[in-house]
């Protein structure tokens, strides 16, 4: 009877796993839809943290609320918590939404969908301990896979697709630095309250960045539809797949939660092709397998964070 719950439980995990790659998957079809209405991607950063930071906020807290009580936080805790949000939602976001002007949809979702590989290199580094070998070829799949996916042999795809392809890997890079922080600083902190601290951090600086750099007649200027297609951008691709995906690493684990978000990239290819006339060609389409192969081996290999 216990076996059977818990199969039932894990596949309810992989399911709420897969669920939230389809949703993080989705993003670039919205904002692509705000840039043809003339929405910045900086504009579209803020609003989207900071329409979904209340609600990132609000659930920590009913969280906190029902769950028992632990041992007080450390500042440092918080503090490494704002500046993973930072450094993901505000550096990474930047960057990641820039690129989206620059390239599609289903190579940005390819090419960010390699923190993996990242987050097995900083690990390395920083214990001084050279991966195994296994590990070795992996990254080196991961990384050829980079290059078709970025046109390949093809030389004038891969020249258009250079700079913005350099942004998203700005952006893989900034996603392995969270979930290497949040790896350490989630056990004090809880899931809910970690993301609700760096979303909140970086909601802020985001917000002094716009009113820096930007003008708030971009605000006033925006229409029922852009509201709307920010609104979904906040809640449906961001707040609500961040909390299946916390649920669903809770019941199935890290290892297994990588595999099932393999789906993402594929998602955005078919997503894209049917709403936006993307089509990758055949350097590209294996670029993107091999991508998604080295995910799943270094999920056999390693636990992959999420």
């Amino acid at each position: 009877m216990r076996s059977n719950h818990e199969a039932s439980q894990r596949r309810l995990g992989m399911v709420y796993v897969a669920g939230a790659a389809i949703l993080f998957a989705s993003k670039g079809l919205f904002a692509k839809g705000l840039y043809r209405h003339g929405v910045s991607f900086e504009l579209l950063v803020t609003m989207r943290a900071l329409l979904a930071m209340p609600l990132f906020i609000w659930f920590a807290l009913h969280s906190n609320r029902n769950g028992h009580a632990g041992p007080r936080p450390s500042p440092r805790a918080f503090i490494a918590a704002a500046l993973a949000g930072i450094t993901c939602y505000y550096v990474g976001a930047m960057v990641d939404f820039w690129a989206l002007e620059l390239i599609d949809a289903s190579i940005e979702r390819v090419l960010l969908f390699s923190y993996p590989a990242l987050v097995v290199l900083i690990s390395s580094f920083m214990r001084r301990q050279a991966p195994e070998r296994r590990v070795v070829l992996t990254l080196l799949l991961t990384y050829v896979g980079i290059f078709f996916a970025m046109g390949g042999v093809d030389l004038t795809e891969l020249r258009a697709n250079l700079f913005g392809a350099g942004l998203v890997l700005i952006a893989a890079f900034t996603t392995a630095i969270y979930f290497l922080i949040g790896e350490r600083y989630t056990h004090e902190l809880g899931s809910t309250r970690f993301a609700a601290v760096g979303m909140s951090a970086s909601a802020i600086v985001l917000a002094v960045h716009f009113a820096i750099f930007r003008s708030i007649d971009e605000v006033c200027a925006l229409g029922p539809h852009e509201w709307l297609l920010l609104g979904i951008l906040a809640i449906a691709c961001m707040f609500v797949p961040g909390l299946m995906q916390a649920e669903g690493v809770r019941r199935v684990g890290a290892q297994r939660a990588a595999i099932g978000s393999t789906v993402g990239p594929p998602t955005t290819i078919v997503l894209a092709a049917l709403f936006l006339g993307e089509r990758l060609n055949g350097w590209q389409v294996l670029g993107s397998a091999m991508i998604v192969v080295s995910v799943l081996l270094l999920s056999l290999t390693k636990p992959v964070p999420e």
